[in-house]
């Protein structure tokens, strides 16, 4: 069980055991269902893969046998109702543990899964299943889901199957007796690795969500991110916070995981309540921790120190920048180095400190091992040292392990992402002289002002520095003079109310630690910022707004 991710991978470490080369060997008909779940059934049955605990303190154990028996009861019961090799299939299931059983046994038939979060409007399900061409959906009953589902389907009518869990609706099939009534044993289909598996409705800042259509190499590929980013092995039991509908999952509940031979911890809640989820920590013991900086934020708002909380070895964040703040805090409470990464909806971890780097505060880390990655500008020329460039990845379209597929339905957005023959990510970043990399923004977020281009992230970092600042969004706002101008949209925290004299004091706090022309000339305080369903800034709509409000007053 120790090397049993050596099976599908070629790698060198050092003496340290930091990672030096890492290469993906898997077979063209690598399915992580058979070849992980149902493999690791037949070595070590009796082996807890997922812990499951909600918020009424229920918990569900399984092991290896139980994923295999239930994903093999899946694939029979989806192939009876109907479901074929190809079919789309909306899984729609929070945090809950059918998730899984949903995956492994899709997988299993070659369906294609469409994870998403519950926080969806009825509007949101038609143009998904229009987008894609739902046929199947597997929902919970909770946070109204179902309903807004009917709703949709009055007015898309081609789902073919609709399975519930948590309640009963008419005009649905019961999810897990449903499945209970079909045998634990499945023979093997045969899949390939670059044929579709997986695909996300990517939310971006602007406009509607792109289709990101992954193949089956993308459970491969997070074998890194288990094993040397969360640095997992058999005696770890892990939690990764995120719902099941975000990417994230994938990143930290479903492949790599299992493959180092970590247990998966699960908690499922509705609402993220910073002590609720350390006192869970606490009491489960968790050893290894995968978060987003706002929740790290949270906890270190709450009282970090009220718990005990050194179970935990390692700790991780990803989803968004990571504030300087935020790591320092953490480091002073639990005397952890937060171990950032970075990637997409549309890839694996491209970028993170790894196992054995020694993280910068603020700084992404290096490219990992599994990608080539460069920092290039608009005319398609790698940047030098210390300039700001997108980060771009070289591979090729389709078959690069780990990245997306396509971009389903959008050739003029596959275009986009892979001209000058390499993958855009769309985010910007400098690399210093040791190599690391250093965010900047969404290339679409810089701003221009007095002829310097000014990333967003900076100014941002250096704001949440200041107690009085819960959140900020730094942007472009129009100037008669200087024709453009930095913009701060702030949420204050509980002991702070707006005045021009805390905006003066903003100000001159940004000025003392950053170039001159980098200081917020305009300062708005908010009760809340615009964010898309997976909690990301929308800038844009800020910028359209201040604008519309520009055009109005001219």
């Amino acid at each position: 069980m120790k090397d049993f991710y050596k099976r599908f991978v070629k790698e060198e470490l050092d003496e340290q055991g930091r990672l030096l080369k890492f290469e993906l060997d898997i077979k063209d008909n690598f399915n992580f269902s058979y070849d992980v779940v149902d493999e690791l059934a037949r070595l070590e049955p009796d082996r807890l893969a997922i812990l499951w605990v909600n918020e009424n303190g229920e918990e569900k154990r399984f092991t290896y046998r139980d994923l295999m028996e239930q994903s093999n009861r899946v694939a029979n019961m989806m192939t009876a109702h109907g479901i074929k090799k190809g079919d789309f299939v909306m899984a729609v299931l929070k945090r809950h543990y059918e998730f899984w059983f949903l995956a492994y046994g899709l997988m299993k038939i070659g369906a294609i899964l469409v994870p998403a979060t519950n926080q969806l409007s009825t509007k949101d399900y038609i143009y998904r299943f229009k987008a894609a061409d739902i046929k199947y959906i597997v929902c919970t009953a909770e946070n109204d889901v179902a309903a807004k589902v009917d709703a949709a389907e009055a007015k898309y009518g081609k789902l073919s199957g609709k399975f519930i869990t948590h309640g009963q609706r008419e005009g649905w099939v019961d999810f897990l007796p449903e499945i209970a009534k079909f045998e634990p044993t499945h023979e093997r289909m045969e899949t390939n690795i670059y044929e579709p598996m997986l695909m996300y409705f990517s939310s971006g800042t602007t406009g509607q969500p792109k289709m990101a259509l992954h193949n089956y190499t993308i459970a491969a590929a997070h074998i890194i991110t288990g094993k040397h980013w969360h640095h997992l092995d058999e005696n770890s039991l892990h939690l990764t916070v995120s719902e099941t509908g975000w990417a994230k999952c994938a990143w930290g509940k479903m492949y790599g995981q299992f493959v180092a031979g970590a247990t998966t911890f699960i908690y499922d809640f509705d609402r993220f309540d910073p002590d609720k989820l350390m006192q869970v920590i606490q009491d489960y013991k968790i050893t290894s921790f995968c978060a987003p900086p706002t929740m790290y934020r949270f906890f270190i708002k709450a009282g970090v120190s009220k718990y005990d909380l050194s179970s935990i070895k390692y700790s991780c964040m990803a989803g968004e920048a990571l504030n300087p703040a935020v790591y320092r805090r953490w480091y002073e409470y639990t005397g952890l180095k937060l171990m950032e990464g970075f990637g997409q909806s549309e890839s694996a971890v491209i970028i993170a400190n790894l196992y054995g780097m020694e993280p910068k505060a603020g700084s992404m880390g290096k490219p990992t091992p599994l990608y080539k990655v460069g920092l290039m500008d608009s005319d398609g020329n790698l940047v030098k040292q210390g300039e700001v460039g997108e980060i771009v990845v070289f591979g090729e379209e389709g078959r690069t392990m780990g990245l997306l597929k396509e971009y389903y339905r959008n050739p003029a957005e596959n275009e986009r992402a892979w001209k000058y023959g390499v993958y855009h990510t769309g985010d910007t970043a400098y690399m210093d002289k040791d190599g690391y990399y250093w965010y900047v923004g969404r290339t679409d977020d810089l701003i221009k002002a007095s002829g310097y281009r000014i990333g967003p992230f900076e100014i941002e970092s250096i704001l949440m520095e200041h107690p009085a600042v819960m959140e900020c969004a730094i942007t472009g706002a129009k100037d008669p003079i200087r024709g453009n101008v930095v913009k701060a949209t702030i949420v204050l925290t509980k002991d702070y109310k707006p005045s021009d004299e805390l905006v003066k004091e903003l100000q001159t706090f940004v000025k003392k630690s950053t170039a001159p022309y980098k200081y917020p000339r305009i300062i708005e305080f908010v009760d809340e910022l615009p964010k898309t369903t997976s909690g990301k800034i929308k800038r844009g709509e800020i910028r359209k707004h201040d604008m519309d409000r520009a055009d109005d007053d001219e």
